[in-house]
């Protein structure tokens, strides 16, 4: 399983931003190893945050996304104490999802 994520959460009194970053090696299929042989394809498909059990954000990533991949967005709403939760699955089914509280 990946590392931990690690995740900020702020509110400002009308919006809250979210800034993570995703532990993952996010390999395109098209990289050759040191052999020659082609690294298999491995990299986050969907994205989902939600704050409160709602959800505030859906993505749909594909190999071209960096690795350790770094996401910023903001939404309107949550407070100060709420959970955050960002969770995330990749092409091969391995699944990762950490919260953190907003600030």
């Amino acid at each position: 399983m990946a590392d931990p994520m690690k995740i900020r959460a702020s509110n400002n009194g009308t919006e809250t931003e979210v800034r993570v970053i995703m532990s993952h090696p996010m390999e395109t299929g098209l990289r050759k190893d040191a052999a020659g042989a082609t690294v298999p394809a491995h990299f986050i498909q969907d994205v989902v945050a939600t704050c409160n059990g709602k959800t505030v954000l859906e993505c749909q990533w594909s190999q071209s996304v960096a690795q350790n991949p770094y996401l910023a967005f903001k939404f309107k709403g949550g407070a100060k104490g709420d959970k955050v939760q960002i969770a995330w699955t990749d092409n091969l089914g391995e699944k990762r999802s950490d919260e953190a509280t907003i600030a």
